[in-house]
């Protein structure tokens, strides 16, 4: 099986989006990412859902001191404060270098050890420049579940 019929497609980023459209459009699609086109289509950069929280809402201390930081961590109604103002920011300050992407050609078993290979969980479905949506763990994992005659449908 190859990925062209488990691909799920998305709405891409492109220039002047705000970050409230990014985020209802990875969580549509349960993507964590989405991948960021110039105005001929061509995928040029990425924005993520864990980088914008990161950069958002993590400083670095936070961030080495995750493993020990108690229950009652006090930024909490910060990031209530501040959510309306991050969601109406433009994606520009959020930009990173375009993720790893596969043809929609390729078999399930590629995706996977590109993904085990490149440490993430998802990635771009790009055939001959052109993005066509992504494919994630949990959709290959449901792909092979099908595989499996006795479970149930999902």
């Amino acid at each position: 099986m190859d990925l062209k019929s488990i691909t799920v497609p998305t709405g891409v980023a492109t220039a002047g989006m705000t970050v409230r459209q990014v985020f209802e459009e990875c969580i549509r699609a349960h993507t964590p990412g989405l991948p960021f086109c110039d105005d001929n289509g061509l995928v040029t950069g990425r924005v993520t859902l864990k980088y914008i929280l990161k950069h958002q809402y993590l400083p670095e201390h936070l961030v080495e001191m995750a493993r020990v930081l108690g229950e009652h961590v006090s930024d909490v109604e910060d990031v209530e404060r501040s959510a309306k103002q991050l969601f109406e920011n433009r994606i520009d300050s959020y930009l990173q270098r375009p993720h790893a992407s596969i043809t929609s050609a390729a078999p399930i078993v590629k995706a996977l050890a590109l993904m085990e290979k490149l440490d993430t969980g998802y990635l771009f479905v790009i055939d001959e420049g052109q993005y066509i949506g992504v494919v994630t763990l949990l959709v290959l994992s449901r792909a092979i579940l099908q595989f499996d005659n006795s479970s149930r449908s999902i």
